[in-house]
């Protein structure tokens, strides 16, 4: 894992492949590798009147799993000259509308009582600001994307550059 979940706007390129104008992970927080830990160690709880070793163990293993869980479904926002990634889905930048910012109460909302149900989302708990982009390809049903960024303003200018 990174040292920084810090958003990456330095352009980067590589040979054949179009030029990084924007690109965050979505790491989880502090606080959910705690809770991670936390729930870990109930196999110390369930094993340590058999064995302590076995306990330890289990305690281990289970932290092992769930971090290797949290990395593994730890989604990318990448934007390129022509391209928007958000997780595995990918769209051409042509087929997008305009990009809003939601902080606190307002991403809040768009969670939940404005949310769309024909939305796309990649929303993670653990980052609180969201923002939407406006699909405007006329033949998919898709409205919007709805994700979570904890740079927001940084995503919309790449988007709107």
């Amino acid at each position: 894992m990174p040292e920084s979940s810090a958003a990456a706007p330095a352009p980067k390129s590589a040979p054949g492949a179009a030029t990084v104008l924007y690109t965050e992970k979505l790491w989880p927080n502090f606080w959910i590798w705690l809770v991670s830990a936390g729930l870990s160690s109930a196999g110390i709880l369930m094993l340590a009147p058999i064995s302590l070793a076995a306990g330890i163990t289990a305690a281990v293993v289970l932290f092992a799993i769930i971090a290797v869980l949290l990395v593994l479904s730890t989604p990318t926002i990448t934007v390129t000259a022509s391209t928007l990634r958000v997780g595995r889905a990918t769209i051409e930048r042509s087929f997008l509308g305009t990009a809003t910012a939601f902080r606190r109460a307002e991403a809040t909302a768009e969670r939940g009582t404005r949310l769309n149900g024909l939305a796309f989302l990649c929303i993670r708990g653990w980052v609180d600001p969201v923002v939407r982009i406006e699909i405007t390809d006329p033949t998919d049903r898709t409205p919007y994307w709805l994700t979570s960024s904890r740079h927001p303003e940084r995503l919309v200018d790449a988007l709107q550059g």
